[in-house]
């Protein structure tokens, strides 16, 4: 685990173990306890003969999804079996991934103008809607299932997921099942996120009109490995930068590292994710992956706390190298001007003489 050692308190402790609170502990129970209770799986018992109450089968899951442990090492803290554990872990993934689905949904245009709002005034950046990011989860395949598909730029097989976060780091969109073969770039164009933004479906809310009577529309802010589109803001390249385009580049950093520490936290809360994966079922794991950003959502919608201790360092594709995709609509060249002066004059304007 991240940090050296277990909490003297004991709400901490239990925090420090399954990632959430008590609160939130019940609450997560209360959404899977229908299915947990209706179909008594075979077996479940402890090694006293007991069957396992809802509270123990999920704090068996939340603990394993929260270590990365083994299913042996996990069970052995629980008193159960390693097949239990597997049971288990995968029956909460079930429930949860049908039950909480409206944790993880694009924001209506009430909820969207306060996220916007709150951006603005965070980053300066007037009308967006939040930042885009990805990262690869490494894992070991059978080598019948082996394929160049699945092997990412550093010889790793993985699997690609793509978060759209807001101001709270909640994410609003994710996209996985997409082997780490493809580029970032390629992975966006496969999205349905993609295809909403393009076809007017997604960000096409309120215009804005920036200073100097220029309107700008919605969008949302990525790094270098993305296309700039007229609703994708991306740097400028780092070989045609002016000073003018150098402090937007900067300014732009900030709201785009939300994304960036939206996966650290992720993958280091549900360290599942951040561990070499051993041999996982390739259909069952873009589910393990939605119900650990269910999970970091529900933290975050039930007024709990995400633990910036156990978030990882660094980066959270830790051995990659940046990506850098070359595609630059018009439209998005025209857009990414626009606020590049306006936010520049505004700079201009609050700086005292």
């Amino acid at each position: 685990m991240a940090s050296s050692s277990v909490p003297d308190d004991e709400a901490e402790e239990f925090k420090y173990f399954f990632r959430v609170s008590r609160k939130t502990f019940d609450y997560i129970c209360s959404l899977v306890r229908e299915d947990l209770v209706s179909r008594p799986p075979s077996g479940l018992i402890n090694i006293e003969g007991r069957l396992l109450s809802v509270e123990k089968q999920v704090a068996i899951a939340l603990r394993r999804l929260a270590s990365g442990e083994s299913q042996v090492s996990v069970g052995a803290a629980f008193g159960v079996g390693q097949s239990t554990v597997s049971q288990v872990t995968w029956r909460f993934i079930e429930s949860l991934e049908g039950r909480a689905k409206h944790h993880l949904r694009w924001p209506d245009s009430g909820r969207m103008e306060e996220i916007k709002s709150k951006l603005e005034a965070s980053f300066g950046f007037p009308n967006c809607c939040g930042a885009i990011d990805a990262t690869h989860i490494i894992m070991t395949l059978p080598a019948v299932q082996t394929s160049d598909d699945w092997c990412d730029p550093e010889n790793n097989y993985s699997m690609l997921l793509q978060g759209v976060v807001d101001h709270e780091m909640r994410f609003l969109d994710i996209v996985t099942g997409w082997p780490g073969g493809m580029t970032v770039s390629r992975l966006l164009k496969c999205s349905g996120f993609y295809r909403l933004c393009n076809g007017g479906e997604r960000l096409n809310g309120n215009v804005r009109t920036l200073s100097g009577g220029v309107e700008t529309r919605e969008y949302i802010v990525g790094g270098i490995a993305y296309p700039l589109l007229p609703w994708l803001i991306t740097p400028y390249e780092s070989d045609d930068l002016t000073t003018h385009r150098s402090s937007f580049n900067a300014m732009l950093e900030a709201p785009r590292l939300l994304a960036v520490m939206a996966f650290l936290q992720l993958k280091g809360s549900w360290r599942i994710l951040n561990k070499v994966m051993w041999r996982p079922d390739k259909r069952k794991l873009p589910s393990i992956i939605l119900v650990c950003c269910l999970l970091h959502n529900i933290i975050i919608d039930c007024g709990d706390k995400l633990q910036p201790d156990v978030a990882l360092s660094g980066h959270h594709d830790s051995g990659y190298g940046e990506q850098c995709c070359k595609q630059v609509d018009p439209l998005g060249r025209k857009v990414r001007e626009n606020l590049a002066e306006a936010l520049a004059a505004h700079y201009k304007k609050s700086t005292p003489k």
